[in-house]
């Protein structure tokens, strides 16, 4: 707030610090960001980085401004929008998937995969690389969500990362997941990064062995 505040009138909190406010990405050491309209407010000040877009007006049915802890900060629409100039596309899609996953409106100029980590991304990425048929993505099967399906083939595949499935727990979750998975009738596969990344042709020939089948003995639906 002391941000705002020291750049008068009509400054609002954007960017990457207004995604942190939102929860959208990590807060990083660095200047506060801060939005003021054209060439109103007060001049740069340490510690703070001053952004002048031409307009912080309403877009569409989406508001620009809002307030959050009683900040005035860009809407996330607003913010997702700003971030693509500024960040990575990975920590872009990162920001997108968080608020996605937050429930929030995203706004006309952005759109989202439905993943739920880059790990999913990357994959997906990879499905269309190798010209393989896009799964769905993050899938409600009984009590189990699955990364991936291939609804036809009956095909399931879960994307491993360590900060995603380490511990105890987690690994007795995964196996018990692909247990009751393989009992009703679904093939289960799981590939980490470095094997998409650095095993691809195994990867692909795995995939393509499976969708293959459903080829050739015309598949079935998956409940």
């Amino acid at each position: 707030m002391a941000a705002v505040l020291a750049m008068g009138e009509g400054a609002t909190l954007s960017h990457r610090s207004a995604a942190a406010l939102w929860g959208l990405l990590r807060r990083e050491d660095g200047p506060i960001e801060v939005s003021v309209a054209s060439r109103g407010g007060r001049a740069q000040r340490d510690g703070i980085r001053v952004h002048r877009p031409r307009s912080l007006a309403r877009a569409g049915s989406f508001p620009a401004v809002t307030l959050r802890s009683n900040i005035p900060v860009t809407s996330v629409p607003r913010t997702l929008a700003d971030l693509r100039g500024v960040v990575s596309p990975r920590l872009h899609r990162r920001a997108v998937r968080q608020a996605e996953l937050a429930g929030f409106a995203l706004g006309p100029s952005v759109s989202g995969d439905g993943t739920r980590s880059d790990l999913e991304t990357d994959f997906l990425a990879f499905c269309r690389s190798h010209r393989l048929p896009l799964p769905e993505v993050d899938v409600q099967l009984g009590r189990w969500k699955v990364d991936f399906l291939w609804r036809r083939a009956r095909l399931v595949v879960e994307t491993d990362s360590y900060d995603y499935h380490r511990g105890s727990v987690s690994f007795e979750d995964d196996h018990a997941r692909d247990l009751d998975l393989r009992r009703r009738g679904f093939a289960v596969r799981r590939y980490t990064g470095a094997q998409i990344r650095n095993h691809p042709a195994l990867v692909v020939a795995d995939l393509r062995e499976i969708l293959s089948r459903t080829d050739r003995s015309g598949g079935s639906s998956a409940s």
